[in-house]
Order: structure tokens, then sequence, then C-alpha cells
């Protein structure tokens, strides 16, 4: 299996921590999120992926007890913090969902489709970051400035931006410090920036 843990990327000092990101567990779990028939119960807010996903056919599962497993997995791994630095999704047997039988049905139905998804996705993502010349400058750039404004360094922060390609433009509180920003303002770099200066005044 492929593992994709190396692309995170890190701006910042001592003081104040920006990383940038697409996790591959995030991808998976918004992939059988779409796949399952799940993304008016769980995580609404954050839109359908895109490309989209064609749900698989769950008749046989407890949709409720499939969306409450779906939520005690995403607590879980959304944060930077508690998200295991290596996928817990292996195949065959998919231990990790050993007490989560819905969800690990689930995953069983759909672990190809959401694999094919997944990597193609996240191979998308690195072609973007490798085409910018410098991936965080424009964060780097916005705290030294509001540094400079406020004629003071900045308190202790840390912001998480993953990325994660979603059908609308936009961004998405999820957790303390965590933001899941879409594909498409992230690849916009006049958008991302009007998107990112006021939240860098909030926290500088």
């Amino acid at each position: 299996m492929r593992q994709y843990d190396a692309a995170m990327l890190v701006e910042g000092s001592i003081r104040w921590q920006i990383t940038e990101d697409c996790p591959w567990d995030l991808l998976l779990a918004l992939a059988f999120r779409d796949l399952g028939g799940l993304t008016d119960v769980c995580e609404e807010q954050i839109p359908p992926v895109d490309p989209p996903l064609t749900p698989v056919d769950i008749a046989g599962l407890d949709r409720d007890a499939l969306a409450a497993q779906w939520r005690g997995w995403w607590a879980g791994i959304v944060r930077r913090a508690t998200r295991p630095f290596i996928s817990q999704v292996r195949p065959p047997h998919f231990e990790v969902f050993d007490r989560a039988l819905e969800l690990q049905e689930l995953v069983y139905l759909s672990y190809d489709q959401a694999m094919m998804w997944a990597e193609e996705r996240h191979d998308e993502y690195q072609r973007a970051v490798d085409a910018r010349a410098h991936p965080l400058a424009d964060a780097y750039e916005l705290v030294q400035r509001r540094q400079f404004e406020l004629r003071r360094q900045t308190g202790s922060f840390r912001l998480d931006l993953e990325v994660l390609p979603v059908r609308d433009a936009g961004a998405w509180v999820v957790a303390p410090d965590t933001v899941i920003i879409s594909e498409r303002l992230r690849d916009n770099p006049r958008a991302f920036k009007e998107w990112l200066t006021p939240v860098v005044i909030a926290l500088v």
C-alpha cells in the first residue's frame, strides 16, 4: 500500500507555525463518507468530494451505526496531533475498524474505489505543490507584515491547513487549529491570500 506521510509543508518560527498538507487518512475518510452516502449526516458542512464518487449499496448496513462509527474515526484523525503518522487503514482485514463493524464492512465494499480516487487526488495535490515556487511564502509574508504593523512579535499559535478536493471553493474550521480548505481555494493565489489575511490578523 502506498503511503503519503512526507508531503507536509511547514512555515514558521519558535513562536508560530503554519502547516499545509493533503492528509492521506482525510482523503480516505471523505471518500468513504461519500461512497457510503453519508454526506448529509457526517461533516455536512464539508461539500462532497470532487470528482464525485458514486455511492455503493449499503442496504445491508445499519446507516445510523455506520454514521456514528465514521464520526468516531474522523474525530481521531482530523487533527494533526492525534492522526496516526502512518495510515492504519490497511488490507486485508482493516483491523483498525474491528470495533466499528459497519464501517469495516463499508471499507470492504468500497476500498478499491476509495484507494484509486485518493491516489489520483494526492498525486494532483503534489503536482500543484511542486508547481509553486515558494509553497507557503504568502503565509510567512502575512505574519511578518502583521508583526511589523503591531511593532511586536506574534504570540504563540499554530494553524494546520488541510487541502482537500471538495466540490465548492471555501474553508471550514473542523477542530482547534485545523482548517480544511478546498483545492479550488488553495489553487487561486489571490483568493487564498484574501482568505488567509484576516485569519493571520486574528492569530497574530
